[in-house]
């Protein structure tokens, strides 16, 4: 099977690349344009597991048009910031997670090739989200399960929750793929299948403010450098659930061995309440696992397009697939920790 991995030298696709490489009967070709700094970081070791790289970007149909026949393609190419698309670069954003995604939909359909796209949790409103009953407990925020909202309880949010309202510009470019993804199936014939990431976190992800909270919480945690609580009060006390790559990871191998099952769908795809973290919480097990203590600054004031609590309900990804994330939070700090203490020469100039 030869899968192509857009933004291949990425975070996920990187490892996504690395792990199917392993696999017998897989020939795994990435494709990724290197904008990201640490990116090119990853290509010795593609060349090492013989992995092939195109350099590209799918934004230009002549650089897919390079790419030979294939039966799989995972979209991990993305604009991945939600601040990007509010302050600044709004149409760098939507010319990447909509234009270019339709591209590589097009090159699929072309292809007769299968189609893997992880979309985001942030297809959700976040007016919607702000609204969800909760409860102040003495480290966090935690969901009720009794609601006004359609779509969630105490497991956290489903694939019934409404969609309707601003998401930001970013969470909608990926709300419009997945109803993009609706149509190629029904009149185009994609074979295709929709993850709702959360937080991904893990080894090989760039400590930066649009990258994951987490990842920016070890890294400032590793150097010792500020963080600061911002909105709800400056608490700290706000939620999400996180998920190790290397759960993400396995998933897509199960979902690629059982296509028929799972096409034509969409899965939220999270930590769930097991893997789950306030900033509060996350800050005890940084300090515990580095052994550093930073002074954190409050900031009362909310911004633009923060949520008070995410919470993946993966009960319907469990059904169809039985598939569970098998790693907490812990897990994610004590090998992200690990990794960036292996890797600190080369990591200390562009992470954190």
């Amino acid at each position: 099977m030869k899968i192509l991995i857009t933004g291949g030298s990425g975070f996920v696709g990187s490892n996504l690349a690395i792990s199917l490489s392993n696999i017998v009967g897989y020939k795994i070709i990435v494709f990724d344009n290197l904008k990201r700094r640490g990116a090119e970081l990853n290509l010795i070791k593609f060349n090492e597991l013989g992995i092939e790289f195109i350099h590209g970007d799918i934004r230009c149909n002549d650089d897919l048009e390079t790419i030979g026949e294939i039966d799989l393609i995972i979209d991990a190419s993305a604009e991945p910031s939600v601040l990007a698309g509010l302050e600044s670069g709004h149409r760098q954003l939507i010319n990447i997670n909509l234009i270019g995604t339709i591209n590589l939909m097009d090159l699929a359909v072309k292809r007769n090739a299968k189609f893997i796209f992880l979309s985001t949790s942030r297809i959700f409103p976040i007016e919607k989200l702000n609204k969800i009953s909760f409860e102040e407990q003495d480290t966090r925020y935690s969901i009720i399960n009794k609601q006004n909202i359609t779509g969630v309880n105490q497991n956290g949010i489903s694939e019934f929750f409404p969609k309707n309202g601003p998401k930001s510009l970013y969470g909608a470019s990926k709300y419009a793929i997945e109803v993009l993804i609706e149509e190629y199936t029904e009149f185009l014939g994609l074979q295709a299948v929709v993850n709702r990431c959360g937080v991904i976190a893990g080894p090989g992800q760039m400590g930066k403010v649009d990258q994951g909270v987490a990842s920016l919480w070890v890294a400032r945690h590793f150097w010792k450098k500020p963080l600061s609580y911002f909105g709800y009060g400056g608490s700290g006390k706000q939620v999400r659930d996180m998920l190790h790559i290397d759960d993400l990871v396995d998933l897509i191998i199960i979902q690629i061995n059982n296509f028929e099952t799972c096409q034509k769908q969409i899965f939220n795809v999270g930590g769930g309440n097991s893997s789950s973290s306030s900033l509060l919480e996350l800050t005890k097990i940084c300090q515990e696992t580095t052994g550093n203590k930073l002074e954190i600054k409050s900031v009362n004031e909310d911004r633009v397009a923060d949520i008070r609590i995410y919470i993946s309900d993966n009960n319907k990804i469990e059904s169809v697939l039985n598939w569970k994330p098998k790693k907490n939070v812990s897990d994610i700090v004590i090998d992200m920790f690990s990794w960036i203490k292996e890797n600190e020469g080369s990591l200390k100039n562009i992470i954190g």
